[in-house]
């Protein structure tokens, strides 16, 4: 039940962080349940993102192939840009995509060192959003 509760102040702190940026923020129902949507969407000016959310005090991250795939299904159908968003202690959050993982015999992972040389952190989702918002206005 703990590493529960921690998984879902994690995505709490998201979703407020979003919603601050000036996202609208929901989280998936089942979520941390179920493998069939990402834990979080994110949409501000018609753009969207997922977001599978890990808070693991780990040197990695894995999922299983099973949630890779319906993760790999949702980007596609959506055309959302979906990220796993792993909460490294300290450290804040870094955003990995799906094709970045590497695939190992039981499941897809990203080792810390790997999403720190990636370097995609939630800073920059948010500058992203920034320039969608002005290249909106100024086609209004």
């Amino acid at each position: 039940m703990q590493r529960y509760a921690k998984g879902a102040r994690g995505e709490r702190e998201l979703i407020n962080l979003f919603y601050s940026l000036g996202f609208s923020v929901i989280r998936s129902a089942g979520s941390g349940v179920n493998s069939i949507s990402p834990d979080i969407i994110a949409i501000k000016n018609g753009k969207g993102i997922s977001l599978e959310c890990k808070a693991w005090d780990s040197t990695s991250v894995a999922i299983e192939p099973e949630k890779w795939l319906a993760l790999s299904e949702w980007q596609r159908n959506t055309l959302m840009d979906t990220y796993i968003a792993w909460r490294m202690s300290g450290e804040g959050w870094y955003l990995v995509r799906l094709d970045e993982m590497s695939r190992n015999e039981k499941s897809y992972s990203v080792t810390m060192k790997k999403a720190k040389a990636i370097g995609r952190r939630l800073e920059h989702i948010g500058a992203a959003a920034e320039k969608v918002a002005e290249e909106t206005r100024s086609q209004v």
